[in-house]
């Protein structure tokens, strides 16, 4: 059986000390090992990035995106095989993965601009003779922690600026689905990384502890669940280290009653179903404004789920795969299990489906709940699984008042006819992310990602224009260079 290491130095590192099994969710089977770092495998890593740094910082900014712009390429090339590495071990139907490598590069594309992004400012005479000028400059050694959703994307949210505005890069994947993310750093090797600028170790709570107290890391991204984002924010801020955690979320939908119900059932099946709902934007409730908009949006998405198919991720025709695990999946059907034993109505029951030739797989179905209300613990809690949830409101600006009342402040939407009530909605709601008719309102390259409240800790939000300001800090120089033979006396004001 396979036993996945790391990347250290430029090298594969095989490592010692205790492995994890990595599971084919389609299939429930184990298919490999991955080494988990110890604090000292860390801690060579870190010592990798930190000698790299000095000549990597001195490199021209264009020579970096030179190296960006092959890694893109390289990407593409191999964009199938990773595709397929994401579906053995996440369970993301091939189609999907490649939607989200595809975002991921849209990332390394952003990045081969770093000449531009790093101009900084220029004032000429500031004052008698004095010029003034302010320069982006890398932090050091920086760090991710990414998740097991996205195990190629979310990690070219991070290395490809950080790497491309100076710094060196120390990754911490996902334990349970790593291969295509070290794969992929394998292909920034082959585009011409030096040694060292990025290393990947793969591991558990103690590879996190080591990156999040060593003083030679400088800053540290991270994205996953909420309680965890906020302790690593904590813990790498009290260690003086500059800090982003991207939390959980419960993205909300409201669908006015003027809403084109076609369009918005066909949307809210992808937003809320796609890759099992394993998505930070996943929009998993339905706020329905006035019982004939609910009524209609419940009839119509039952009748629409009746055409889901969930299976394996090799099998094109299937919409969605399995859960990461089996104890996600039991996670997710108790979420089902109290939201009836609450009260709410099952429409549709993805429980306990059975997939043809799959049957130990992670699975559960699309299912739709209706009536739920704010006190039960499906509409509390992020479920993280293919359940779309339906809140039954008066008004719209009910309908508001319970989006801003969560804890979550990630992605939200409306689905309306009405220009004035959108721009209502998005000028009001307390919410980072909003589309007016669009279901994941996900920004592109050179926006930036972030949600609001409990979905974010930090001052900056991850990749676009953020980015670079996150993994950078600006250095402003005044410069004077006097006439010669001549010398003023001292000044004792306030220059002004």
């Amino acid at each position: 059986m396979p036993t996945l290491g790391h990347l250290i130095n430029g090298t594969r590192h095989d490592g010692k000390g205790r492995t994890q099994d990595i599971f084919n969710p389609s299939t429930g089977e184990v298919a490999g090992q991955v080494r988990l770092a110890d604090k000292a495998t860390v801690e060579e890593a870190i010592a990798a990035a930190q000698a790299a740094y000095p000549a990597w910082r001195n490199t021209p900014p264009a020579k970096r995106a030179r190296i960006m712009y092959r890694f893109k390429h390289l990407l593409e090339q191999h964009a199938e095989e990773i595709a397929r590495l994401i579906g053995q071990e996440h369970g993301k139907i091939c189609h999907d993965a490649m939607g989200e490598l595809q975002r991921g590069i849209e990332n390394v594309e952003y990045a081969c601009g770093v000449p531009e992004l790093l101009k900084g400012e220029y004032s000429k005479n500031t004052g008698p003779g004095i010029d003034s000028w302010s320069e982006f400059q890398p932090l050091g050694v920086v760090a991710g922690i990414t998740p097991f959703n996205f195990p190629a994307m979310v990690p070219l949210w991070m290395y490809p600026m950080a790497i491309a505005c100076g710094n060196t890069f120390v990754l911490k994947p996902s334990e349970r689905d790593p291969t295509s993310t070290l794969y992929i750093a394998e292909l920034a090797q082959e585009a011409g990384l030096p040694p060292g600028v990025l290393n990947v170790v793969n591991g558990d709570k103690e590879a996190v502890d080591t990156l999040l107290d060593d003083p030679r890391v400088q800053a540290v991204s991270f994205v996953g669940s909420t309680p965890i984002a906020e302790t690593i924010y904590t813990r790498a801020s009290s260690n003086g280290k500059r800090c982003q955690a991207l939390g959980g979320a419960k993205n909300h939908a409201i669908v006015m009653p003027d809403a084109d119900m076609d369009y918005v059932v066909n949307s809210l099946t992808g937003a809320a179903f796609g890759s099992s709902g394993e998505r930070c934007m996943a929009l998993s409730v339905a706020v329905a404004v006035g019982d004939t908009a609910a009524n209609a949006l419940v009839d119509k998405m039952k009748t629409q789920m009746e055409t889901l198919k969930v299976g394996v991720f090799s099998d094109e025709a299937n919409d969605f795969g399995p859960l990461i695990t089996g104890a996600h999946r039991d996670k997710v059907v108790g979420f089902i299990d109290s939201a009836e034993t609450q009260g709410a109505d099952i429409v549709v029951d993805g429980r306990r489906p059975r997939v043809e030739g799959a049957e130990n797989g992670f699975f559960v179905g699309g299912t739709l709940i209706d009536r739920v209300t704010p006190e039960m613990t499906c509409y509390r809690e992020e479920i993280f699984g293919p359940v779309l949830l339906v809140v039954r409101v008066g008004s719209m600006d009910e309908a508001m008042q319970l989006i801003d009342d969560h804890e979550y402040g990630n992605g939200t939407c409306i689905y309306t006819r009405d220009g004035e009530a959108a721009r209502y909605f998005s000028d009001n709601i307390q919410v980072g992310m909003v589309g007016i008719n669009v279901p994941l309102p996900v920004p592109v390259s050179y926006h930036s990602f972030g949600g609001w409240k409990r979905s974010l800790f930090g001052d900056l939000s991850a990749y676009g224009p953020d980015a670079v300001r996150f993994y950078t800090r600006r250095k402003t120089i005044t410069q004077r260079w006097p006439s010669a033979g001549v010398r003023e006396s001292a000044q004792f004001s306030f220059p002004s």
